[in-house]
């Protein structure tokens, strides 16, 4: 057999063994490795170049090496996964990085890392000022995590004390001009509820790049065309309308659960009664979703 077509049958060997084992060895091997995981993955990479080149020696001998390799590693992750102690030993331990505001010196000479690289690390996280940070740590994977003062984290509905709708998922149910009916089905309606959709908003199948239905039951679409924007949905008035409803709902329900007494209890009870009543004798299509 001529060398070069030996190196291409070895190569294609090597790729297709590659894939395998790295299925065996799980998502890890690819996201954020540990440093066993690095060295595994190098030496394997190392390997499968061995045997794909490699014409003097006997080819096997690589699998063989790769197998071994495997299975360690393998072995390595349930152990981890069993004991604390050798976890920390093979994946080492995080490092405070920031504490209270204040950089810890001695810890950033730990990682060999220089001012200029952590304050490159936190402007990553949208971080300006070190004085703002409650707590950084670098992870044993290198990445640098940081969680802010709670007087500079971002507003949530929680910190407001509002009780908010449960959000779903967002589903796709058309890509590349493709229908998902299947999920459509799932959401309650059909190809011809969707094409009556993309009729009113001046659209037609293969205009459409994307869409997807939000938890609101709203229609999004995206051309793919920056010259052509789709029309906003007709009833999105109704569907904000109807959240902010539900919402408010939602507040007067939670203010009634922390009163304090019950002569406030009623208050709240008399206005969560009166509101109620209120909604129904709207029209039924004013706070249609």
């Amino acid at each position: 057999m001529p060398s070069w077509l030996e190196i291409v049958i070895r190569t294609l060997a090597a790729i297709v063994i590659l894939f395998v084992l790295t299925k065996a060895l799980g998502k890890r091997q690819i996201s954020q490795l540990s440093l066993f995981e690095y060295i595994t993955g190098i030496s394997i990479g190392n390997i499968a170049a061995y045997v794909s080149l490699d014409l003097d020696n006997l080819w096997y001998l690589g699998m063989v090496s790769l197998a071994v390799w495997v299975s360690v590693s393998v072995a390595m992750e349930f152990v981890t996964m069993k004991s604390k102690r050798i976890r920390d030993f093979v994946d080492g331990k995080g490092t405070v990085l920031i504490k209270d505001g204040q950089m810890l010196k001695k810890n950033l000479h730990k990682e060999r890392l220089t001012i200029d690289e952590m304050l490159e690390q936190l402007r990553k996280k949208d971080v300006y000022r070190v004085a703002d940070v409650e707590f950084a740590v670098m992870e044993s994977s290198g990445e640098v995590n940081v969680l802010l003062k709670k007087e500079y984290q971002p507003i949530t509905a929680d910190l407001l004390g509002w009780q908010v709708a449960h959000e779903s998922e967002t589903q796709t149910v058309m890509m590349d001009g493709d229908i998902q009916d299947e999920i459509l089905e799932q959401l309650g309606h059909d190809r011809q509820w969707l094409l009556h959709e993309l009729k009113n908003r001046d659209l037609q199948e293969k205009d459409v790049f994307l869409a997807q239905i939000d938890s609101n039951g709203e229609l999004l679409l995206q051309t793919g065309d920056e010259k052509r924007q789709p029309q906003s949905s007709k009833s999105k008035p109704r569907e904000r309308v109807a959240m902010l409803v539900e919402q408010f709902e939602a507040e007067l329900l939670r203010l009634e659960r922390l009163s304090l007494n019950e002569s406030d209890r009623r208050v709240y009870q008399t206005a969560i009664d009166r509101f109620q009543a209120s909604v129904k004798a709207l029209p039924d299509h004013t706070l249609k979703r």
